[in-house]
């Protein structure tokens, strides 16, 4: 983990944020994704949904499924967001999570 200003933050999330939105304009996928501020819901064809959002005091990014909650964060040396409890890099978790609740098989 390396210490980040804010600036720096915010533009790796925001990155984050448009790779997501990306995926689900591009591809057929009947996910719904919305951003509002510094929150990004997924909602899926079976009505769950999952939500993405800075937790911007402590330079991570959370991730909430409805089969649990995960804090990621940035590790510079893998150029990666990483999950400070389980150590599951976050796109990974994402694609696993998404399948797991949705049944939609993607990748980013």
């Amino acid at each position: 983990m390396i210490v980040m200003n804010d600036s720096q933050y915010h533009q790796l999330v925001d990155d984050a944020f448009e790779r997501i939105e990306q995926t689900m304009d591009s591809d057929d996928f009947d996910i719904e994704c919305d951003i509002n501020g510094g929150v990004l819901t997924l909602e899926f064809e079976n009505r769950s949904k999952m939500v993405i959002n800075k937790q911007e005091p402590l330079h991570q990014l959370w991730l909430a499924t409805k089969f649990g909650g995960y804090h990621f964060e940035w590790h510079e040396a893998e150029q990666q967001w990483i999950c400070n409890r389980s150590g599951n890099e976050f796109w990974s978790l994402l694609v696993e999570s998404i399948t797991k609740q949705s049944g939609e098989e993607l990748s980013f």
